[in-house]
């Protein structure tokens, strides 16, 4: 069965970490900082929303990737990807305004978790009540 739906989150999801990257890339070269932050507050949310990212979509991609893989419906994994892809927006958004609490920076971690643990309890489910299989 070839898989259509998780190729298109990890597609999207790469240009927005490209951007991200790209972000953090010209801010070191702008203020001539290596490594590290310097003293610059801009630079340190550039760099954890860019490590966030980095730390919280391949996870999130694999299960989307299982799940597809266990013929899940459609609907299912748009909206677990739609979820992922809108809490990373947010997330980034509320991140670049505010380096404290933000409603974008909630909102983002919420959807993302949200997408995580429905995602983990999806599969769990597949494991045990669908593919009947013990560990």
């Amino acid at each position: 069965m070839p898989l259509h739906i998780t190729p298109l989150y990890a597609a999207l999801l790469t240009f927005i970490y490209l951007f991200l990257s790209a972000r953090v890339i010209r801010l070191r070269r702008r203020h001539l900082i290596g490594l590290g932050y310097g003293e610059l507050d801009e630079l340190q949310r550039a760099v954890r929303i860019h490590g966030n990212f980095a730390e919280y979509v391949p996870l999130a991609l694999l299960l989307l990737f299982f799940l597809e893989w266990g013929h899940w419906e459609a609907w299912v994994l748009h909206g677990l990807g739609i979820l992922l892809l809108l809490g990373r927006l947010f997330h980034a958004y509320g991140l670049t305004l505010h380096s404290g609490k933000s409603h974008g920076r909630v909102l983002g971690m919420v959807c993302t978790f949200t997408m995580l643990i429905t995602s983990a309890a999806l599969c769990l489910y597949h494991v045990f009540f669908v593919a009947n299989r013990v560990l």
